[in-house]
C-alpha cells in the first residue's frame, strides 16, 4: 500500500564536494575532512500538475543525469513506500557537477531527491542523511556517507562513520584548487580495488589506512594553526601522505599521474587525487598564486 502524499511546489540546491584527506579509509572508521564546492552544484525544482512526471534537465552537466535519475527515483519510491504513478508534475534538474569526477555528483542528486520526498511528508528531516546514503549505495555499493553529509549541510565537516559530523572551519585559507585529471573515475571499481587489496594483503591494507588517518590528523593540525606560515608545511606533508595512499592502493593510473606531474612542474607544493581516485579531479596546494597559464583549468576550493 503506497503512502499518502501531498505534492507541493518545491526547490532545493545541493553543492558538490571535495575531500582534503580521508578517502577510502573512511569506510573503515577513519575520519575524513570534506568541504562543499559551492561553485559546482545541483538544483532541483518541482511544480505539481498534469497526469505524469515530466523530467527536464538543464545546466552545464544536467543531461548526464538522465540515465541515473530514474533508477534513483525508483529506489526512493520503494524505500518511502510511494507509488511512482503518484508523482505528477514537472521536475527540473540543473547541474554543474560532472559525473565520475570525485566531486559528489551522485550525492547531490540523492540529497536533492531526499529533500523532495521530505517535502511531501514521507521522509523526516532526521531521516534524511540515512535515506540519502542508502540511495547512494546504488552508485558506490557501500556509501560511506561522507559526500551525503556535506551535500546536506553545505559546510566543511570532519566526518566519521557511522555518521558523526562536526563542522570544521579552517583558521586560515590555503590556496587549494581542483582540476580535471583527464579521465573519469568509477567509484565502485575503486572501492572494490581497495577491498581486494585489504582481503589479499590485510597487513598492508591496515598500514595504508593508518597512513591516511595520519594525513587527516596532520591536515586538521595544519588548518587549525594560527596562520599559513606554520600551517602550510604541515598541510604539504599531510597531502603528500594522502597521495602516497592512493599510489599504494593502485589508484593513480597513467592519465591522472601525468596531470599530477604537470601541476608539480608548474610549482604546486603538493598534489593528490580527491574522491575515489583513478581519475576524476586532482587537488593541488600552492604556496603562492598559481601560474596564469593554468587559470582556465584550476577551480578554487574556497
Amino acid at each position: 500500500m503506497s503512502a499518502k502524499i501531498q505534492l507541493i511546489p518545491f526547490e532545493t540546491m545541493a553543492p558538490g564536494k571535495w575531500i582534503l584527506a580521508g578517502e577510502h579509509a573512511v569506510l573503515r572508521g577513519s575520519p575524513a575532512l570534506v568541504f562543499p564546492l559551492k561553485s559546482k552544484f545541483l538544483s532541483m525544482s518541482f511544480q505539481p500538475g498534469g497526469d505524469s512526471l515530466e523530467l527536464v534537465l538543464g545546466g552545464e552537466r544536467g543531461a548526464e543525469f538522465e540515465l541515473l535519475f530514474w533508477g534513483v527515483l525508483e529506489k526512493a519510491c520503494e524505500k518511502a513506500g510511494v507509488a511512482r504513478s503518484e508523482l505528477k508534475g514537472r521536475l527540473k534538474i540543473e547541474s554543474s557537477v560532472p559525473i565520475g569526477s570525485g566531486l559528489g555528483a551522485s550525492a547531490s542528486l540523492c540529497v536533492a531527491l531526499t529533500k523532495w520526498f521530505s517535502s511531501f511528508g514521507v521522509v523526516a528531516v532526521s531521516e534524511q542523511y540515512e535515506f540519502a546514503r542508502q540511495l547512494e549505495n546504488l552508485f558506490h555499493g557501500e556509501s560511506s556517507g561522507v559526500d551525503i553529509s556535506v551535500a546536506l549541510s553545505g559546510e566543511g565537516l570532519r566526518f566519521q562513520r557511522p555518521g558523526l559530523r562536526e563542522i570544521f572551519t579552517s583558521k586560515w585559507v590555503p590556496k587549494c584548487f581542483i582540476s580535471y585529471s583527464g579521465q573519469r573515475g568509477v567509484t565502485l571499481d575503486c572501492v572494490n580495488k581497495v577491498k581486494t587489496l585489504l582481503r589479499d594483503q590485510p597487513q598492508l591494507g591496515a598500514q595504508i589506512d593508518l597512513q591516511m588517518r595520519e594525513a587527516v590528523s596532520l591536515s586538521e593540525k595544519a588548518l587549525l594553526s594560527v596562520d599559513s606560515k606554520t600551517g602550510l608545511p604541515l598541510l604539504v606533508e599531510a597531502l603528500s601522505l594522502a597521495e602516497s595512499c592512493f599510489s599504494q592502493w593502485g589508484l593513480v593510473s597513467v592519465v591522472p599521474a601525468q596531470h599530477i606531474a604537470m601541476l608539480r612542474s608548474q610549482g604546486a607544493s603538493a598534489v593528490k587525487l580527491t574522491g575515489s581516485g583513478d581519475g576524476g579531479f586532482v587537488l593541488s596546494l600552492w604556496s603562492g598564486e598559481p601560474p596564469a597559464t593554468l587559470k582556465d583549468i584550476l577551480i578554487s576550493c574556497f
